[in-house]
């Protein structure tokens, strides 16, 4: 486990002239007393989790994996040649059937306004249960799993920091992954490490959509969770917040995943860009009856429309490559080929 940075003094000639005495008796920086006893409850946390099940990593399986996802114009993301981010703040996750490690991109204004799940560390909780974890694991345990592993790969587009997506791989479902924001990338590659998934996780930074290229999204610092390709969209929740534009690599589905995968599902939460995914998804969600994955994406009105679509949009194309059953669970869509 990475160990948290010491913080660095602050004046380096007020170091240069103290005694080594009275250098022994300031007192540490609010920050570090903030952040000892986070990373004491972490290596506690770590060192009683029974429940987690680990699966094997071998360098082969993992280059085995990546080749099967790699395309001819983008390869996948390598945690172990990008650079750790720190410090690491991870925790299990509390409520669901297969427990998993996840890190936080977003603290929080430290040591005063700390994240909430920071301030559940510190109490010794676990981190609150994400809706869309709970969802995934039910759904991959029931008929949507189809018996669970081996075969079947789960797509999670706008994974976050890997909520969903390692949701799926502690249960031993291979996922493909797909997250545009750098920091986020970064917790993903810690719950690789953490949840001991790296031979069943492929991770791309791109943002998926319709063609091959590059696009200009809108990351919103503090909340990198609403972060956009549409300005309007990344900045509605958060109007507040310091906004950078950053061009990202944009992929179709299509052209990643192979016609013989055998695809379970795919998530698709990108703040009203997800009719461009669908569109770059057409071979995939054409296949038939049986063979075509559950799908859920965000449905969210105002965002879509700050991308040029909307709902009816998406409902017509879906239609039209045959999924005709589609019902809202909150602000996510669910669609089959019922």
């Amino acid at each position: 486990m990475p160990a948290l940075p010491a913080s660095a003094p602050s004046n380096s000639s007020w170091r240069r002239h103290a005694s080594p005495a009275s250098a022994a008796l300031s007192s540490p920086p609010k920050s570090l007393l903030l952040l000892l006893p986070v990373l004491l409850l972490l290596l506690f946390a770590l060192s009683r989790a029974p429940d987690l099940a680990f699966s094997s990593t071998s360098t082969a399986a993992v280059a085995a994996a990546h080749s099967s996802y790699s395309s001819g114009h983008l390869r996948p993301f390598d945690c172990y040649a990008s650079p750790q981010a720190s410090p690491v703040v991870a925790n299990l996750v509390e409520g669901v059937p297969h427990p998993f490690f996840y890190s936080l991109a977003d603290m929080g204004t430290l040591p005063d306004r700390p994240h909430k799940n920071i301030a559940r560390l510190l109490k010794g909780k676990r981190f609150r249960k994400p809706d869309i974890s709970e969802t995934i694991q039910g759904l991959l345990g029931g008929e949507v799993g189809r018996g669970g592993p081996p075969g079947g790969v789960v797509v999670d587009v706008g994974a976050n920091v890997g909520m969903a997506s390692f949701a799926a791989a502690v249960m031993g479902f291979r996922v493909v992954a797909f997250e545009p924001v750098f920091e986020n990338l970064q917790r993903i590659c810690d719950g690789v490490y953490l949840n001991r998934v790296r031979d069943c996780v492929v991770v791309y930074h791109a943002a998926a959509s319709d063609r091959v290229g590059n696009i200009t999204m809108h990351k919103v610092i503090g909340r990198l969770d609403n972060s956009a390709i549409s300005a309007t969209g990344a900045k509605l929740a958060f109007k507040s917040n310091e906004e950078i534009a950053v061009v990202v690599s944009t992929i179709p589905l299509d052209e990643v995943i192979p016609d013989t995968e055998r695809v379970l599902m795919i998530k698709i939460d990108v703040q009203g860009w997800e009719y461009h995914v669908l569109r770059g998804a057409t071979k995939l969600l054409s296949r038939t009856k049986g063979e075509a994955p559950y799908l859920i994406y965000e449905e969210d009105e105002r965002l879509l429309q700050a991308s040029n679509t909307s709902s009816q949009e998406i409902r017509a194309f879906l239609s039209s490559v045959g999924y005709n059953d589609c019902t809202r669970r909150g602000t996510d869509a669910h669609c089959t080929k019922e």
